[in-house]
């Protein structure tokens, strides 16, 4: 029968492209203004313009990873079914929601003996974790096999690079990225923090530099350091509402390494949550994160 990809919302992928893709997604959830809401990529609870709207008016949003009893309930008709499950999830670095995965996992394989199930850390985040998925779809329609799939998945997540930047420092502070100090001194300054996911799946700063154009620039340059065969690769890229930003980074992009096929979406609310309006981030494929 074959098998079902499953992710969750963080991924930031497209409607469209979930679609395209044949993915199942879970729907992570936050809340602001006292009402929890799904992340939903329709943007039918909420459209992400108004969640990034209400952060710009100083509203605080807070999110919930998903617990153990909904991924058994998405897993389990599959394999009732007949088909095995491949769950590419949210990095641990990030969430607890890898492990709740795995519990289900554990509790329907006892259930489902004959079953596969697989649950991999992506050990990455938004369209990083999107990109990783898609090529894993790519690879499903492909002809490949759950088995093969997993074992490109082991030897290639390391190579998935994620390179942001952020507009404001307090979110970064809130979400204890940055201390107090650094943030109130890099605003002052015009500090653009530029921040990678490393390779235990955690975001990390790496560099600073002064402006905002400095800091996308930057973006395209870490490419520059480490893509492979660019000119080969759909590269991701997302933005926390700020989308000239991300077609300019995408221009940078498509001049300087010959890139054709760029998909361009919105940080989604879980993730925003934590990096606030004006975020930039590129995602590829390199030699190492």
């Amino acid at each position: 029968m074959g098998y079902r990809i499953i992710t969750d919302s963080t991924t930031d992928l497209t409607q469209e492209m979930i679609d395209e893709l044949e993915l199942t997604v879970i729907s992570l959830r936050f809340t602001i203004d006292g009402k929890t809401y799904r992340d939903k990529a329709d943007q039918s609870e909420m459209p992400t313009k108004t969640f990034y709207a209400k952060l710009r008016d100083g509203k605080m949003s807070t999110t919930t990873q998903i617990n153990v009893e909904k991924f058994t309930s998405v897993f389990e008709p599959f394999l009732q079914n007949g088909e095995d499950v491949l769950y590419i999830g949210f990095s641990s670095g990030l969430s607890g929601t890898l492990q709740s995965a795995c519990i289900a996992r554990d509790d329907l394989q006892a259930k489902y003996p004959e079953r596969k199930i697989y649950v991999f850390d992506s050990l990455s985040a938004s369209m990083g974790e999107g990109l990783l998925v898609y090529h894993a779809a790519m690879l499903k329609r492909g002809g490949t096999d759950i088995d093969s799939l997993y074992k490109w998945l082991g030897e290639n997540v390391l190579k998935l690079c994620h390179w942001f930047t952020v507009s404001d420092l307090n979110h970064l502070k809130r979400g204890g990225r940055v201390s107090t100090t650094a943030a109130l001194v890099g605003t002052m300054l015009g500090i653009k923090p530029v921040l990678h996911v490393d390779d235990e799946g955690h975001l990390i700063p790496v560099s600073k530099v002064r402006g905002r154009r400095q800091s996308l620039d930057a973006l395209v340059q870490k490419m520059a350091e480490t893509a492979i065969h660019p000119e080969e690769q759909t590269v991701f890229i997302s933005h926390g509402d700020c989308l000239e930003d991300a077609q300019y980074v995408a221009e940078q992009v498509r001049r300087k390494f010959g890139v054709q096929d760029i998909r361009i979406n919105y940080v989604g609310p879980v993730i925003g949550a934590h990096s606030g309006p004006g975020t930039v981030a590129l995602f590829f494929i390199g030699t190492q994160r």
